[in-house]
């Protein structure tokens, strides 16, 4: 595959900035799309995005335009860049504008995004051939102060990619690792939706700091954050998860242990592992509680985790007292309005049909 492959970036956030200024600059022909009319007018005022971090640079997309249609039509891929909460909006406002072939990459997909992505595609009636793949988690560190400039951190050295259908991850693997040769291929999108780390490591430590939060202090999330105490409820936590993989036949990464493969950060605790980590040395703790590390992380991270429990008989005791204590404190019905399996498509399947569907994309008739 050659560099004239056509990257359709869809969300001009941190991710999506970063994402566009990084592959223009590698050489890739990118088009972004984002709904503000504020960010496109100013990235197209200043020609481009500028890069700043562990990548320096200019990158010029071909487009930057509120245009979705435009953006995707001709594209090989379509990568979605955008917080879970808006995965739906967004596949509604693709559906009418994708073709046969293309790859749609939800980057990242939080849990069960794939899935989501191509319930709605169903129910809208969209008959285009695509195969919808997702990845564990963001592969950049990174933030954008303003439109035009984007600030990389740290660039993951691991990072998981899936498809559904599975039988499509070769091709979804092959046009990423063009980009990026560190990113590796998972069973199916099941692997990617659990190696979520954003629902282990926002919902917890958030709700636990919540005096912290409404305090007037200024506070750094993780290297203060995530105490010892903290730390460790979020490990036994995170073996629900990797209990939850292994009833798939899926081994997951436990979360301390993906800090040393993603970032370098090798260390006996998660507290002291996330103290070990320079790509979080700044990034200061929450103000409000109404973030989306709750308002996003429990909905599209937790809620499928357990669903996917209940779906296996597997307990999720530790997930469910955190969501059930977000919900209550945020007023919000998460285990109504989250990726359950009915929003996913895929209630009263049994493990056996479920597992066909994740390899083919065909649903039992």
């Amino acid at each position: 595959m050659s560099k004239s492959t056509v990257w359709a970036i869809i969300g001009g956030g941190n991710g999506g900035q970063s994402l566009a200024g990084h592959l223009s600059i590698m050489g890739f022909r990118v088009r972004l799309y984002d709904v503000f009319p504020a960010t496109v007018d100013a990235i197209n005022a200043q020609g481009g995005i500028r890069v700043d971090g562990v990548v320096e640079g200019f990158g010029k997309p071909e487009l930057v335009t509120t245009d979705i249609g435009t953006a995707i039509r001709g594209a090989d891929a379509v990568m979605v860049v955008a917080p879970a909460t808006a995965h739906k909006a967004i596949a509604k406002n693709c559906g009418p504008h994708l073709a046969d072939g293309q790859i749609v990459i939800i980057h990242p997909g939080a849990t069960c995004g794939a899935l989501e992505f191509r319930h709605v595609l169903d129910q809208m009636g969209c008959t285009a051939k695509v195969a919808i793949a997702e990845t564990n988690s963001l592969i950049y560190a990174c933030r954008s102060p303003k439109p035009g400039h984007a600030s990389i951190l740290g660039i993951k050295d691991d990072l998981i990619v899936a498809t559904l259908p599975a039988r499509d991850n070769a091709r979804a693997l092959a046009m990423l690792q063009e980009a990026f040769p560190q990113i590796i291929g998972g069973k199916n999108v099941i692997e990617t939706s659990l190696g979520n780390a954003n629902a282990i490591m926002h919902p917890t430590p958030t709700l636990l700091n919540t005096s912290l939060i409404e305090s007037r202090h200024d506070w750094l999330y993780y290297w203060e954050g995530i105490t010892p105490t903290i730390g460790a409820f979020t490990e036994e936590l995170d073996k629900e998860r990797v209990e939850l993989g292994k009833t798939f036949g899926i081994d997951i990464t436990p979360i301390r242990q993906w800090y040393a493969k993603a970032y370098g950060a090798k260390a006996d605790t998660l507290s002291e592992a996330v103290r070990l980590n320079p790509a979080y040395e700044k990034i200061k703790g929450q103000k409000d509680l109404r973030t989306r590390y709750l308002l996003e992380d429990i909905p599209t991270g937790l809620i499928p985790m357990i669903e996917l429990g209940d779906m296996m008989g597997l307990p999720m005791e530790r997930m469910w007292l955190v969501a059930k204590l977000g919900a209550m404190i945020l007023g919000e019905d998460f285990f109504n309005s989250g990726r359950t399996l009915s929003n996913l498509g895929i209630e009263g399947m049994d493990r056996e049909q479920f597992e066909h569907y994740l390899e083919t994309g065909e649903k039992p008739v």
